[in-house]
């Protein structure tokens, strides 16, 4: 989402490195052009305003002026300022319920994405150790109780409706019923609107009143801009919401709701949904968006995605097996798979410190539909295939190639390519060896 203003500050620091020693001039045309990044970004306006206030405050000061490395001390200034206005000490995680279950009351908008964020957090917390149960109570949308239930039966969560009955009732009864079955969590999906009115926030009332949430989550879609904070101000000038969830963060948007969000309504971000898949909801780290958003990566939240997706048992047994240069075209696309189970290859390659130039490595053959395809070939093979892909002929690539929708080309630039990574498996595994640098195996 960012992949725009990212650009725009990342010139503007590299004129800085540029100049070595840095003027009062030169810091300000920097935060000249940084105010028109953020404003392009569709940051609200006061927030802008407040922002460069504060960086020029600190950065026309004698400790940059006079520093050796002036434009990092800038760079440090913007990160810490970012961080700050992204919520910087705020508490992500919900709040503990003395007694249980907690519960937790969904609000928002239709379209928000607010009843597959309910699935998804449901995921969440089954995946600390809870046992959540799903509540559809939005009785508004047909589809809703429909949805959730789906999403539910996907995730192996439970889902509690009541057809026909009136929300605070359905309410009532899931407390009830999370009390009878042991359930630990209570999500509670609320109707939404296509607007903010006066029906849609009595209703809200009531059910607080009714279910005294120990957190309100009110759901926002990053993708509306300014529109997302003027929902947001509406939701929060009449109820009691204690935290923010910013939906579809890795949408194409401009990204000035994730920026604005905090400031203009005071309600910390708590989580952000960065894909449509149930695990693409992740905590939001104010001090780690800071450093997306500047291009400096996300090593962290890199590496607990990839705790999240990687089996331990799996990746053991798979060592053995490269110690022993026993490494198959299965073990490949196990690898694959828990690679892609971590998100989007450009959003992970966008975590690591200076690969944020995503159109770059494009360019390197380093895109989805690539891996897909080599999927779809492994695929096409049968089990002694890829154990042995020695035995793969000239008829067999021809059966391969029709199965997987590719060309037999592309079946023997894969075959050719995994041999090339075999050797290097090989190589790595004797003592004292290292690999001749080159062209990587599955690069273009």
């Amino acid at each position: 989402m960012f992949e725009g203003l990212t650009e725009r500050l990342q010139g503007v620091f590299a004129r800085l490195r540029g100049r070595g020693r840095l003027s009062e001039e030169d810091v300000q045309a920097a935060l000249r052009e940084i105010r028109l990044a953020l404003l392009e970004a569709d940051v609200h306006f006061k927030v802008v305003r407040d922002f460069v206030e504060r960086v020029r405050q600190r950065a026309v000061g004698q400790e940059v002026l006079q520093s050796l490395t002036p434009a990092q001390q800038v760079v440090k200034i913007v990160h810490e300022e970012l961080a700050r206005l992204l919520g910087e000490g705020a508490e992500a995680r919900l709040a503990a319920a003395p007694k249980p279950p907690l519960v937790v009351l969904m609000v928002g908008l239709q379209g928000s994405g607010k009843t597959t964020t309910t699935a998804k957090l449901g995921l969440h917390l089954k995946r600390q150790g809870k046992r959540p149960l799903l509540v559809a109570a939005d009785v508004q949308r047909p589809a809703a109780a429909d949805q959730l239930e789906k999403l539910g039966r996907a995730l192996e969560i439970p889902v509690f409706r009541r057809d026909g009955a009136v929300p605070e009732a359905i309410a009532a009864a899931s407390l009830e019923e999370a009390e009878r079955t042991g359930r630990d969590a209570v999500l509670i999906d609320t109707a939404g609107r296509l607007h903010v009115d006066e029906e849609l926030m009595e209703e809200l009332l009531r059910l607080h009143a009714l279910c005294r949430p120990h957190e309100t989550l009110l759901v926002v879609d990053a993708m509306t801009g300014q529109d997302a904070v003027s929902v947001a101000e509406g939701f929060c000038s009449r109820l009691p919401v204690t935290g923010i969830i910013l939906t579809k963060l890795d949408g194409d948007a401009r990204g000035g709701a994730a920026l604005s969000v905090r400031a203009v309504t005071g309600r910390p971000i708590k989580f952000a949904g960065v894909g449509e898949k149930p695990e693409a909801l992740e905590p939001f780290h104010p001090d780690r968006m800071a450093s997306r958003i500047l291009g400096m990566g996300d090593v962290l939240t890199l590496i607990e995605r990839a705790q999240a997706a990687v089996d331990a048992d799996k990746t053991r047994a798979l060592e053995a097996r490269l110690r022993s240069a026993e490494f198959t075209l299965e073990d490949f696309l196990d690898q694959m798979q828990q690679l892609r189970r971590m998100g989007p290859l450009e959003q992970i390659l966008g975590m690591l410190p200076g690969m944020g130039q995503l159109r770059q490595l494009r360019g390197a053959g380093l895109d989805e539909r690539e891996l897909s395809r080599v999927e779809a070939i492994i695929r096409s093979m049968t089990p002694e295939e890829r154990r042995r892909p020695q035995i793969i002929d000239g008829s067999r690539k021809r059966r391969i190639a029709r199965g997987s929708g590719t060309q037999v080309q592309d079946v023997n630039r894969l075959l050719k390519q995994f041999e090339e990574l075999r050797k290097l498996m090989r190589m790595m595994s004797r003592p004292g060896r290292r690999p001749h640098p080159g062209r990587l195996p599955f690069g273009r």
